[in-house]
């Protein structure tokens, strides 16, 4: 698949999907400080800017930095539908969990897309609490893809290999986010490689899709994602 049909099949995706809501609490930083996650531009003072436009997602800043810095990347559609632009026409809510008090299968998951009757959650292990926000943001950028109740190996491959472009660009505005003893920048660096072994093509994240053990019972297609 090359870029621009890929770019153009999440526009066309723009009006099939549904979105929804959760939260969860964090302290607050000191004024003077600036967490290493974040990088330099996001001070006390920015991010008491940029709170209003992303507050309705949740209580942790995090998430508002990782939105904010998802702004001219190709991950403006996830963007635009976690903050509301969406059938159900509200904001996606987001928290970090642990994973395994919901399922003990999904103790070993990074992130999941979680539904509770007509709203979306979008909740994140606790072990990534540290990790850089542009991590955040492009695992983010794939959570925001899943919004209905259905899924499929189709929907991951979109997912897998929207969150490889968003990182590619997160990593050429923002290099000090490519921290690699955290977790998530391991897992976002994997992607990254198997975009490029593709020459910015699916072809290797979708083989690396449907050899996942834990995709072994989706279906092919799902509403929204019909072609592989």
């Amino acid at each position: 698949m090359e870029v621009k049909r890929f770019i153009q099949k999440l526009l066309v995706l723009s009006t099939m999907l549904l979105v929804g809501a959760g939260s969860v609490s964090a302290a607050k930083m000191p004024e003077t400080t600036v967490p290493h996650q974040y990088p330099a531009k996001y001070t006390p003072e920015y991010i008491k800017q940029i709170t209003p436009s992303y507050k309705d997602v949740g209580k942790d800043e995090v998430f508002y930095v990782a939105l904010d810095m998802l702004k001219d990347t190709e991950g403006m559609f996830s963007r635009n539908a976690i903050l509301g632009n969406n059938l159900s026409q509200k904001p996606v809510k987001i928290e970090f969990r642990d994973l395994g008090q919901i399922n003990q299968e999904y103790a070993t998951f990074d992130a999941l897309g979680w539904k509770k009757g007509k709203n979306l959650y979008i909740y994140i292990s606790n072990r990534h609490k540290s990790a850089p926000a542009g991590a955040l943001a492009a695992l983010l950028a794939h959570e925001a893809l899943h919004q209905d109740e259905f899924n499929s190996l189709a929907e991951e491959t979109y997912a897998w290999t929207m969150e490889a472009f968003v990182w590619d660009d997160i990593l050429k505005t923002y290099p000090e986010s490519n921290q690699e003893a955290h977790a998530l920048v391991k897992r976002e660096n994997t992607l990254k490689k198997l975009l490029e072994k593709g020459n910015y093509t699916n072809k290797y994240i979708k083989k690396a899709v449907l050899q996942n053990a834990g995709y072994k019972n989706l279906p092919s297609y799902s509403p929204g994602f019909d072609k592989l």
